[in-house]
């Protein structure tokens, strides 16, 4: 039973079922879902026996299975005698499991057992799983060939991210294997090597039925892998972009580039990178398959420092959300779009409650007092752009030294954040919070008491996750006219997707994908 798979990389949905049955009803919706094959996780079963449920489960499958008995000493949840463990594996090759699972620790002694008995449509698999840390690149080419000597037909190796860095090792050694192998790195660090498998020539990914069915930490879905990351029509060809923060996952950035960059045929992948620092991470990730990166907390002002050369609007503003590796030399080339991002939809905001005319050349801005709420990345974005449209910008931040630079460089004012909520020296004013209060988890909270909305025109919120955060609705209610942070990340984004690809984004799309998904 082959399953026929378009760019060498197989998908595989883990079945962590506790009955038969349900592990049948598993392998139905696993071949619904689109997968190439599925692994039978036969130590989750309760009240396993191995002649009669290898025999229905494997009479039952539409797709190719991989049987695995994974003990407790490698992380699985099998706990009796050993020996019976290898006798059903030994029994599910009898049977025509297309591939069992077997662990390095047991391999040698069971591929002596089946010397010259295996059938020629089966494979073993001989895995090592290492749940603390991923190796050097030395131990795990040492590794490979330990696995290799056993006489396996693919190698498997899953390590530990404790670092984003540490899945380029398993890039190297995924790319010079030269006999089929499955490498994948796990936990949320890790999960870069999952979504990459088929750009670097891994024979096998894990992508779950559902969110909570993982077999392994920082398991995605099949759903996310197919319809989010396109990787079906990954190639060692395409390009990888990304975003760079801590946290990231809460990040819309890969539905939608992913999307716009299929619509208009472009051969690129975007994922979330989660990085503890972005200097480290840019150098160990330097080669021309990373071609591009958006940057967002904590690390805009950093990326700055990291790049060859800078935007002028971005080294003014002392922040960079994007960074481009260029094509003829290799350098990075770091650039702001959350300014015209921000300040643009501000400004949309601002002529649609005064009814202004849109053929003015003027900024609905000009003259108007701003208080921007934070002095970092986004903060000196939109106080920069509110400045060069003829605004006088005031900034209020927790950290109330980092206010007073920020004020200062604009040629503004600084207050203290806990002086907001009495702040009120005229009606009319713009409010934009930069900060990442009301972000999820934290949707309750938020950095301005109500009371004080009343003198506000327009507040905008750079946060988007929640759409409508509770400053925005409080606001809504004072009777402002409210800007999400969703409007900012559609115009930055379309603007990183043009120094991305290097066509015009697909505007309308883009919308589309934000309304659908967020």
């Amino acid at each position: 039973m082959a399953a026929v798979v378009q760019n060498g990389c197989h998908l595989c949905i883990p079945l962590v079922a506790h009955s038969v049955e349900e592990m049948v009803s598993q392998m139905q919706q696993a071949h619904i879902q689109g997968a190439d094959c599925v692994e039978l996780r036969i130590d989750h079963l309760k009240n396993f026996n191995p002649q009669v449920d290898l025999q229905t489960l494997l009479k039952a499958r539409t797709l190719p299975a991989l049987v695995t008995y994974r003990p407790k000493w490698e992380g699985g949840a099998y706990e009796g005698d050993e020996g019976n463990r290898l006798n059903a594996l030994r029994l599910a090759l009898e049977m025509g499991a297309d591939y069992v699972d077997v662990e390095l620790q047991a391999a040698f002694d069971f591929m002596r057992s089946i010397s010259n008995k295996k059938p020629d449509n089966s494979k073993v698999i001989v895995s090592s799983h290492n749940y603390q840390i991923t190796p050097s690149l030395e131990d795990l080419s040492l590794l490979v060939a330990r696995i290799q000597s056993t006489g396996a037909d693919i190698v498997k190796i899953a390590t530990t991210a404790t670092n984003v860095t540490d899945v380029a090792r398993i890039f190297r050694v995924l790319a010079h294997c030269q006999v089929p192998i499955i490498a994948l790195v796990m936990t949320e660090k890790g999960l870069l090597s999952r979504l990459l498998c088929p750009k670097f020539g891994g024979y096998l990914t894990f992508g779950t039925l559902g969110a909570g069915k993982e077999s392994a930490p920082g398991q995605p879905t099949l759903k996310d892998l197919v319809d989010t990351y396109k990787i079906r029509i990954l190639g060692r060809d395409t390009k990888v972009f990304g975003i760079i923060g801590n946290p990231v996952s809460h990040s819309k950035g890969p539905v939608l580039h992913n999307q716009a960059f299929r619509e208009i045929g472009f051969d690129g992948i975007y994922v979330p990178f989660l990085v503890d620092n972005i200097a480290e991470f840019l150098k160990v990730y330097s080669s021309p398959d990373f071609a591009g990166f958006s940057v967002t907390i904590p690390f805009k002002e950093d990326a700055l420092k990291c790049c060859d050369e800078v935007d002028p609007l971005a080294q003014s503003i002392g922040a960079v959300n994007t960074i481009v590796r260029r094509k003829s030399d290799g350098k990075l080339i770091g650039y702001n779009t959350d300014c015209f991002g921000a300040i643009s939809a501000i400004e949309d905001a601002i002529k649609a409650k005064k009814n202004i005319e849109e053929w003015t050349h003027i900024s609905p801005l000009a003259g108007k007092l701003i208080v921007v709420i934070g002095a970092g990345g986004a903060g000196k974005a939109i106080a920069f752009g509110a400045k060069q449209k003829g605004a006088r910008v005031v900034v209020a931040n927790r950290n109330y030294e980092r206010a007073k630079a920020l004020a200062s460089l604009v040629g503004g004012e600084s207050i203290p954040l806990d002086k907001l909520d009495t702040f009120q020296p005229e009606t009319g004013m713009i409010l934009a919070n930069t900060s990442s209060v009301g972000m999820h988890p934290n949707v309750n909270q938020t950095p301005i008491p109500k009371d004080a909305l009343m003198s506000y025109d327009v507040v905008f919120d750079a946060v988007y996750t929640p759409k409508w955060t509770r400053l925005l609705q409080e606001a809504e209610s004072a009777g402002s006219a409210v800007v999400s942070g969703l409007e900012m990340f559609i115009r930055q984004a379309m603007g990183q997707f043009e120094l991305f690809a290097g066509y015009p984004a697909p505007e309308k799309l883009m919308r589309e994908i934000v309304a659908q998904n967020i």
